[in-house]
């Protein structure tokens, strides 16, 4: 196993930079994620870390071993794709010793290793199997079996559930999760899907435009993201324009309606223009709430409700979401009053940019 560090990286294609000055240091023994949408670079890292890219500037170390200069095949990594990537000529157990065999390791070795890794996967009772006999997730238990089996020092998977159907990718990244801690193996994984994300990792780097947002626990990206981006990005969330004014000292927000609310955490801040984020859960229906809501849409999700709603004086939709009760009959045109929990809410600069709360982990990049 080896921690991963990336010091100043740049990469380019033709004459775009795609990622400029990027820094990211991956803790031995984690499941790090790289999340983020379509284009963002999270894939275009991965293969540079692999060695499939090439690298135009600074410096990739796995431990103390600078690998910029080390061809794929030497860099002792294990690789899972979201396409399995298994020989069907060949079966389960062939599969998963096509490594070892590269390698030339004792016959006796290879047995061992091999079997130890079809019962890890739970996939020994197929070891007699071609692929095409397999589900997708069989199949890709045995393309995680074959990366393990050879040690490397670093495992990487890029959206290594993204052709499996829902259950079965819920069903896969617990795997994943459980096996990754068993091994402890130093694990970059890539995604674009933020629940997978927050299920499997140790860390996640938000990335946007070639550069990383933010990175850190599941739980900081969701309490406190850096920016209205990675609020936006980590669940779901209103992003609603205000003010912040002080009066005597006492910061409060004043929302379009005229609406104020008291506000310690940010008393003897600047007045300025800000954007509030309030997730869904964090409006609570309350008899004395401050804020008139009006029911637009519902939609019943089992455990909870999602309520779309207009408030008097915002020029957008709001969404609430609160748990479901059985004799619930609210519907359209109907109203009720609404509370925010302020301990949970995020305030960032009119442009977005920055928590005036603070925030997690930030790297340039």
């Amino acid at each position: 196993m080896s921690k991963i560090v990336i010091d100043n990286a740049k990469k380019v294609f033709g004459d775009t930079t795609v990622i400029e000055d990027l820094n990211v240091h991956i803790p031995d023994g984690s499941l790090f994620t790289l999340l983020g949408p379509s284009g963002c670079g999270k894939t275009t890292l991965l293969r540079m870390i692999a060695g499939f890219n090439s690298i135009e500037g600074g410096d990739f170390y796995f431990g103390e071993n600078r690998i910029n200069d080390i061809e794929p095949s030497k860099r002792n990594i294990g690789m899972v794709f979201q396409n399995y990537a298994i020989f069907p000529h060949l079966t389960v157990k062939d599969n998963v010793a096509f490594g070892l065999k590269q390698r030339k390791l004792p016959k006796d070795e290879i047995e061992k290793t091999t079997e130890k890794y079809l019962k890890l996967m739970q996939i020994d009772q197929y070891k007699d199997r071609k692929p095409e006999q397999l589900s997708g997730g069989q199949q890709q238990r045995v393309a995680l079996a074959r990366a393990l089996a050879i040690h490397p020092d670093v495992l990487l998977m890029d959206e290594p559930l993204s052709n499996l159907d829902a259950k079965l990718r819920v069903d896969m990244r617990q795997a994943i999760r459980e096996i990754q801690h068993e091994v402890g193996i130093t694990t970059v994984y890539v995604t674009h899907d933020q629940e997978e994300a927050m299920a499997i990792s140790d860390q996640i780097a938000v990335m946007y435009g070639g550069e990383i947002q933010q990175i850190g626990r599941p739980k900081e990206l969701y309490h406190r993201p850096n920016n209205t981006f990675v609020a936006t990005f980590i669940g779901r969330t209103n992003i609603i324009d205000a003010k912040l004014v002080n009066h005597d000292g006492k910061a409060h927000l004043q929302f379009e309606n005229g609406q104020e609310l008291a506000y310690p955490l940010l008393d003897g801040a600047k007045d300025q223009a800000i954007k509030v984020s309030i997730r869904p859960e964090e409006f609570m229906r309350e008899a004395d709430g401050e804020f008139e809501a009006t029911i637009e849409d519902s939609v019943y999700l089992g455990s909870v409700t999602e309520y779309y709603v207009t408030i008097p004086g915002f020029n957008q939709r709001v969404q609430v979401s609160e748990e479901s009760t059985f004799n619930e009959d609210l519907g359209k045109g109907d109203t009720f009053k609404l509370a925010v929990n302020l301990q949970k809410i995020n305030v960032f600069t009119a442009d977005g940019s920055q928590n005036l709360l603070g925030g997690g982990a930030h790297a340039k990049g």
